[in-house]
């Protein structure tokens, strides 16, 4: 922990859209989770979209604008955290790409790529987290979400935290490969492959006897979350940051509070 509020780390949060509409609890879970390993965190209130729905639709010019509001949003700060790999691998990963024809932009949004991380990613591997004081008595299963998986490496640290958790047993599946069907844009323009896509996967997590389904990426849980509870299914969907911060006091995703 730093020895004054002056010598700790800025941490921007970067909420993302789906969390502030759909899910705050997560994002008051990955405040508690940064600031407790000695963050100073701080939340810029004219945030709005990393600009991913209109970058996965080929809409480049939309994405760029939305590219550089966050870039001069962001910039001040030390690091930038997004409990979302797919929000997080937007910034790192697809920010550099769009300004390939203006190496003005191109080195801002490589310094603000170069501090951006997924929430697991950035307690275990930046800042050296490796347990929580938390506990939930049950057995869990743990999705992968695609981009934070292939495109930021994340799958060892969600995991590396969640063992800490008192009373948590975490099972792999069959299948620790399988795309949930979200995708984004892709959820839209293929409905139908989706939903099918959606289904496989489900039944691999609950194949794993699991009475949680965990993850990383609130599209993907909104999206197994749905074919749960349409199927009857009693798992209990929820961010890996709840689990980690000991957020249990709101209702499962997909279900009425």
């Amino acid at each position: 922990m730093a020895s004054s509020s002056q010598a700790q780390p800025r941490a921007a949060l970067l909420v993302t859209c789906l969390v502030d509409l759909f899910r705050p609890s997560v994002g008051f879970a990955a405040n508690d989770l940064v600031e407790g390993a000695g963050c100073r965190v701080e939340v810029p209130p004219t945030q709005t979209c990393c600009g991913q729905p209109a970058h996965n639709a080929g809409a480049t010019h939309e994405a760029r604008a939305i590219a550089k509001r966050v870039i001069g949003e962001f910039a001040d700060h030390d690091y930038v955290v997004a409990p979302s790999g797919s929000c997080a691998g937007m910034v790192h990963c697809h920010y550099p790409e769009l300004f390939e024809d203006d190496p003005d932009w191109q080195t801002r949004a490589r310094a603000l790529a170069g501090k951006t991380f997924e929430l697991t990613s950035f307690l275990v591997d930046r800042l050296g987290v490796d347990k929580v004081a938390s506990r939930l008595d049950g057995i869990a299963a743990y999705h992968d979400g695609c981009s934070g998986k292939r495109e930021l490496g994340i799958s060892a640290q969600p995991r590396r935290l969640l063992q800490s958790v008192e009373g948590l047993e975490v099972r792999e599946r069959k299948d620790p490969g399988l795309c949930c069907g979200f995708g984004g844009t892709f959820a839209v323009t293929f409905d139908r492959i989706s939903a099918r896509m959606t289904g496989d996967c489900a039944r691999d997590l609950e194949g794993t006897g699991a009475q949680f389904l965990l993850g990383g990426d609130l599209g993907c849980l909104l999206n197994l979350a749905g074919w749960l509870r349409r199927k009857g299914s009693p798992v209990e969907v929820r961010h890996v940051a709840e689990i980690l911060a000991g957020r249990m006091d709101t209702a499962p995703i997909g279900r009425a509070g």
